[in-house]
């Protein structure tokens, strides 16, 4: 199967703080790959490395083949990403803040209206188009946040910590569309979570990560039996192998408060 998106040795620095400590791991084509690890694993910062935000003091990234240092302008094209802060203007509506994106891309306006009413369609939000963001619920305001990142098609979809803030059921919600999402269009997803139900949910593969190493990597059910635990759970095989334990509600407003307490450097 080919490799949707290659890291190699991928290390970064801040000053003599090593975020990110030669890291190696690939994520296959249709694949939904999730990052774990605590407060300070590194994890954001390596989505910020993919995603081309942040430079690499050394190591290499491959996206479709692709590498990302020398060919950034071209790589952004291939991906959507969904940050922890907050994306939606919660003075525009769904529809407007769709269209802003979609003219940001420079698409053509045929383009922009079958995609913008797509997503709308997919993502069950066709009924809040009209309705301006403040108005939404976290649930809605993270699926809307997920289709202005599809606007554009890419191959590669990346969510940092996509359902912080959220309550159980618009949790659920957002698994569903991601499901459907894969289901219907084959994309690639790299999710960032501390929720382990939701790495349980959703992701094929795990890598762990526990001060900028790879702890271990693997499906759900391969790090379960690496622990030796036959009833062990993903949140156990979590403290195994980082000896922390995960710390773990959503209006807009409630979204917005929560992110502003994250760390930017996770």
């Amino acid at each position: 199967m080919p490799f949707s998106v290659e890291v190699k040795n991928l290390r970064k620095l801040f000053g003599k703080y090593e975020a990110v400590a030669g890291i190696s791991f690939n994520i296959n084509e249709g694949e939904v790959f999730g990052l774990l690890g605590p407060n300070g694993a590194g994890k954001t910062t390596t989505i910020r490395m993919i995603t081309t935000l942040l430079p690499p003091t050394s190591g290499e990234i491959k996206i479709e083949g692709i590498n990302v240092i020398k060919n950034g302008g071209y790589i952004r094209n291939l991906i959507g990403y969904v940050p922890q802060a907050l994306s939606a203007d919660s003075t525009l509506t769904g529809y407007e803040n769709l269209l802003f994106v979609a003219k940001l891309l420079r698409l053509p306006k045929k383009a922009r209206e079958e995609r913008i009413n797509h997503i709308l369609d997919i993502l069950n939000l066709s009924e809040a188009a009209n309705r301006i963001v403040k108005e939404y619920s976290g649930g809605m305001v993270r699926k809307l946040e997920i289709g202005q990142a599809l606007i554009h098609r890419p191959k590669l979809l990346i969510l940092d910590e996509p359902t912080v803030g959220l309550d159980p059921v618009a949790r659920r919600n957002v698994w569903e569309v991601l499901e459907a999402l894969r289901k219907e269009t084959g994309l690639t997803i790299l999710i960032t979570t501390h929720y382990m139900e939701e790495a349980e949910a959703l992701c094929d593969r795990v890598a762990i990560m526990n001060k900028g190493r790879i702890a271990a990597l693997g499906t759900p059910e391969e790090l379960k039996a690496m622990t030796g635990n036959k009833e062990a759970t993903l949140e156990d095989v979590f403290t195994f192998f980082t000896g922390n334990r995960l710390e773990s509600g959503g209006s807009f407003n409630e979204m917005r408060q929560v992110r502003r307490r994250i760390q930017r450097f996770d």
